[in-house]
């Protein structure tokens, strides 16, 4: 038997491209997968799942990483996801999920669950950067998935609209750390607040400057003295803590909210 011919898509060829390649190849429904949040140091991780039309019909002007769009661009993109999308599908993994089960662990089985939750079946899945194993149909890792695959972009646009969302709603119940602007991540105006306030709860605990933060709070570590011409103490970067879990072990999608649609 002869080996098909390898396929071969440039990424000058468009964002569009290596669907259409995998289509071209008999997966007719071709679903993509990422994540919102990942970074962040306070809030709920956030998964999507998007499986556009075939040709022009799932065309998005101006498609691509969320992260490179403006807001108002993005909920228009948003908004033409959802009306334009054979099947999409959101999960939302709260802050104690994370520290109960760890980051990585939960970013999969949010995927898992986005994509599992499509109610039109893939043929094929792309995530972003890493593989998601468990589907039960083949995939392929994108470096920059977001900026290589317009499925793949749909669904990044769709967790961090969706997650955006959440962390404004956020706002309104924890004024004091300013999630609104930063969405949680780690800015020296949201340490600043750590260092004032302490953590809330829907910060990360296993996070070490959420945990270090914490332990200031309770007496048990010394405060943080300001870098030199600060007042207010730098941000500093975000790993994981050891065995300073400060919530109670939960399974991922006990608290977990879903939506999605099919057309």
């Amino acid at each position: 038997m002869l080996t098909p011919p390898r396929t071969v898509v440039r990424r000058e060829a468009g964002i569009y491209a290596l669907e259409r390649a995998l289509q071209r190849r008999g997966f007719r429904y071709v679903a993509g997968a990422d994540e919102a949040g990942r970074g962040a140091c306070a809030g709920p991780l956030v998964a999507a799942a998007a499986l556009l039309p075939e040709g022009r019909r799932g065309e998005i002007e101006g498609l691509t990483d969320s992260k490179l769009l403006t807001r108002a661009a993005r909920e228009r993109i948003y908004a033409e996801v959802v009306a334009r999308a054979l099947a999409y599908a959101v999960v939302v993994i709260p802050p104690g999920d994370v520290d109960a089960r760890g980051l990585h662990v939960c970013n999969l089985a949010a995927m898992r669950r986005a994509l599992a939750s499509l109610a039109v079946r893939p043929d094929y899945v792309l995530t972003d950067g890493f593989g998601v194993d468990g589907l039960g149909v083949p995939g392929l890792a994108v470096w920059k998935g977001d900026q290589v695959a317009a499925c793949v972009a749909a669904a990044s646009v769709l967790a961090k609209v969706t997650r955006d969302g959440l962390m404004r709603d956020l706002h309104e119940r924890y004024p004091d750390y300013g999630f609104a602007e930063h969405k949680g991540y780690v800015t020296p105006e949201h340490a600043a607040a750590l260092e004032r306030h302490g953590p809330c709860p829907e910060h990360r605990f296993s996070y070490v400057n959420v945990a270090a933060a914490d332990r200031r709070r309770r007496g048990l570590l010394p405060p943080e003295p300001p870098a030199p011409g600060q007042s207010d103490p730098p941000g500093g970067t975000v790993g994981v803590a050891c065995g300073d879990t400060a919530r109670s072990p939960m399974l991922v999608g006990e608290d977990g909210a879903m939506e999605g649609g099919v057309r």
